[in-house]
């Protein structure tokens, strides 16, 4: 670019969160009151990749100024990287210059924060760059208790969804495996599963590696198994999509097709995790004489559009207000940030991992009491369920095998004596009735 450009262009790449339309209309506004043409750039960098400058729209208050109460978003989204071809960043640069574009607010998760910084970089300082963290998986590298956008919005959607679940399975006396979206990160199934109560969640995070097949299935037949013991024959797992990627990719080859997308990437969204989980867990409880009802469910497109909930209407426009104000100001290179009520400019720099290249993740911290308590809760298999002799035969007795037996199939799902469960004494039936 040889020139830079006064207009402001927004918009919003990768998937949906709830809380976009708030950004784009606080930003709009706050732009619009320093005298600031706003221009929306329809479905993320996809046309621009093309060099095409046909899809955008004007934006003013008057268009803009009620859309925060609504999911989705104003000005369409779509999933697009410039930064994976050199040719595609200079269309994208060379159509924002012709668009008069010199600052530009990017909406999006890690891989749109990612593009922001290339495209600033290919930019050669003619544009400025603001990128608004949005993702309901909540895994953006932001500081701790620091939520993403969308993601409290998505845990309400989704623990109503998932109470509902509880009631059914209850009622009809089945298991239901609910998938939550998340990627690598176990964020919206831990939220979702701690706050609803949920019998059993497992997130990829607590499996330190690579894990095999049978210890995922085991430690869900070992709540299974827990479950009925205390006399109920329902319950509901909440599992974490990200739980694919640890197991071995020739395990899940024998139960379905593994599909990657175009760098070679296991395409987690596209393996139905939760019905691999339920024919191997039924196949296992065959073999231990037990017949259970299991229906697996996902979610997450369900909750990805939903309208914002309160707390997320007033986080995404004070987010939408901060980017603006910088960025009229002068700013450029940062991902906006409110912590402890303050707006504060994370640099673009201080984001990227040197290593890959890539923006940081964030992943629960299973050593965090938070977690702790969250595990404390759950009806799993313990080393304390082993060691007390009368647990054990009860335990036992609901296989119709000897203490011996049951020790030898299950008990390679406990963890270690200094793993993380122990830090916090763990309640020996975890509320079964729930």
């Amino acid at each position: 670019m040889s020139q830079q450009g006064s207009k402001l262009g927004i918009l919003a790449a990768g998937g949906p969160a709830p809380g976009i339309n708030s950004v784009i209309g606080a930003a709009t506004i706050r732009a619009c009151l320093s005298d600031v043409e706003v221009i929306g750039i329809l479905d993320g960098f996809k046309w621009l990749m093309q060099g095409d400058t046909s899809h955008v729209m004007p934006l003013s208050i008057a268009d803009t100024r009620r859309i925060h109460f609504r999911g989705g978003s104003h000005i369409g989204i779509a999933r697009g990287s410039p930064a994976r071809d050199d040719e595609a960043l200079a269309r994208t640069c060379d159509a924002l210059r012709r668009l008069g574009i010199g600052m530009l607010i990017t909406i999006g998760g890690d891989g749109t924060a990612y593009n922001a910084y290339r495209v600033s970089q290919a930019a050669g300082g003619a544009l400025r760059v603001v990128h608004v963290p949005k993702t309901i998986d909540n895994d953006l590298d932001l500081p701790f208790d620091v939520s993403t956008f969308g993601y409290q919005t998505a845990r309400h959607v989704g623990c109503e969804l998932v109470e509902n679940i509880m009631v059914d399975a209850k009622t009809t006396s089945r298991w239901y495996f609910v998938v939550a979206q998340g990627r690598k990160a176990g964020h919206l199934a831990m939220g979702i599963g701690k706050a609803v109560g949920a019998t059993i969640t497992l997130i990829p995070e607590e499996f330190r590696g690579e894990t095999r097949l049978a210890t995922v299935v085991d430690t869900l037949v070992g709540a299974i198994v827990k479950r009925l013991t205390y006399g109920r024959a329902d319950g509901v797992a909440l599992l974490a999509e990200g739980l694919a990627e640890k197991i071995p990719v020739d395990e899940l080859a024998q139960l379905c097709e593994v599909p990657r997308d175009a760098w070679g990437n296991i395409a987690l969204a596209q393996i139905d995790l939760g019905d691999v989980l339920r024919r191997a867990v039924l196949r296992r409880l065959g073999e231990l004489g037990l017949d259970v009802t299991i229906v697996h469910k996902s979610i997450g497109y369900e909750l990805r559009c939903a309208d914002p909930i309160p707390f997320d209407m007033e986080y995404t426009r004070d987010l939408g207000y901060s980017a603006a104000k910088h960025i009229v100001e002068g700013g450029s290179n940062v991902m906006v940030a409110m912590i402890e009520g303050k707006f504060r400019p994370i640099p673009f720099s201080d984001m990227i991992d040197l290593e890959s290249g890539r923006t940081r993740i964030r992943l629960v911290d299973v050593d965090s009491d938070r977690y702790k308590i969250a595990r404390t809760y759950m009806l799993r298999l313990r080393r304390e369920d082993f060691d007390d002799e009368v647990e054990l035969a009860r335990l036992s007795a609901t296989l119709r095998m000897t203490p011996e037996r049951f020790r030898a199939e299950l008990f390679h799902v406990v963890e270690p004596a200094s793993s993380f469960a122990h830090s916090l004494h763990p309640l020996k039936a975890a509320d079964p009735s729930a």
